[in-house]
């Protein structure tokens, strides 16, 4: 019997029963029951052990997320805005073509022990990384493992650094610095030229990106700005909120027109800690994020952002990742995507 059979008797759909199999916390007590129920009785069991000892594929692949500056709570990835999507794409797009997916989280140093384990124990044939936080020395180990590995959010260079054999490797990024870009000059074609930013952390592609598209805009249209302009969200809700309400309790004679947020879970936190002080957006101050998360159309006012291409980036990262594990394509290769600005309602022309 096979999981498509069993999710034809339970009702449910393949990547329905895959969650229940791989223990997912976003499943229905009751689905999750009646899919258990079903695979009890005709004692269903996925024999991946025994196509590895076999020496074939497991026809599985580890998608393995790193976010270790969050606080800890017993399902947090599924609740991040970032992560939750890629996460359901990730499984969805396997699941269509024959993979089932472990999930592994990243939370502190030693997890990434995971990833090797994964391998050694021949629970997986690929993996793709995800994550907000970087560690080279980590990162290097992981290419010198020589195993079929797509990576999400990496620096090409830093890739090359670190591996000496890169034909099982690929990395999928997102166009940021361009995205960053039109968000900036939107905001200086409004006529803002005191602009603040709020920036992720530096140790990512994205964060660095974003921030280095802040600067080179400033630059070229020789908008000045200080220090205290820059502020250190660390891509983090609670960071950004207390950053930016302390900004505006210090110095109103100097505050900024508008503030370029790196994410928009950081903009949004920003817009609350401008009206809890007494100020609103977009009429004293206009505000634009990074990533069109679900939320930014529905909060009032609407969050103009820039559209991060997630979906995209993730099915593409399934489809690469499963060449390599069935067709054994050995070829490094690096794929940038697209964003597009998205105009709503935060910002206003001065």
């Amino acid at each position: 019997m096979r999981s498509e059979d069993i999710a034809k008797l339970a009702g449910v759909s393949r990547s329905t029963v895959s969650r229940v199999l791989n223990n997912y916390p976003d499943i229905p007590q009751r689905t999750r029951d009646k899919v258990l129920r079903i695979i009890e009785q005709y004692h269903y069991e996925p024999n991946t052990s025994a196509r590895a000892l076999a020496g074939k594929g497991t026809d599985t692949i580890g998608l393995f997320v790193v976010s270790m500056d969050e606080r800890h709570t017993g399902n947090r990835i599924y609740q991040n805005h970032y992560f939750a999507p890629i996460v359901d794409t990730v499984i969805d797009t396997a699941n269509a073509a024959g993979f089932y997916v472990l999930v592994h989280t990243v939370y502190m140093q030693d997890d990434y022990l995971k990833i090797k384990q994964a391998f050694q124990q021949r629970r997986i044939d690929g993996g793709i990384i995800v994550g907000t936080q970087k560690d080279s020395d980590r990162i290097a180990e992981i290419c010198r493992l020589g195993k079929p590995f797509v990576m999400i959010d990496f620096e090409l260079d830093e890739i090359a650094e670190h591996s000496h054999n890169r034909e099982t490797l690929s990395v999928i990024n997102s166009d940021d610095y361009h995205g960053a870009c039109e968000a900036m000059r939107y905001l200086i074609q409004l006529g803002h030229r005191r602009i603040a930013h709020i920036r992720g952390r530096m140790n990512t592609l994205s964060g660095r990106q974003r921030f280095l598209a802040y600067e080179a805009m400033m630059n070229e249209f020789g908008l000045p700005y200080e220090d205290s302009d820059i502020l250190d969200g660390k891509f983090l809700k609670a960071a950004a909120y207390e950053e930016v309400y302390r900004m505006l309790s210090q110095d109103r004679e100097r505050m900024p027109t508008a503030i370029f947020a790196a994410n928009d879970d950081m903009a949004l936190s920003a817009i609350q800690a401008i009206r809890d002080n007494g100020l609103s957006v977009p009429d004293d101050i206009s505000v634009i994020g990074f990533d069109d998360i679900p939320i930014s159309s529905q909060f009032i006012p609407s969050l103009s952002t820039v559209r991060l291409p997630i979906y995209d980036m993730s099915k593409e990262a399934v489809n690469q990742i499963v060449s390599m594990c069935t067709q054994g394509t050995k070829i490094f290769n690096s794929s940038s995507f697209p964003t597009e600005l998205i105009i709503r309602d935060s910002c206003k022309r001065l």
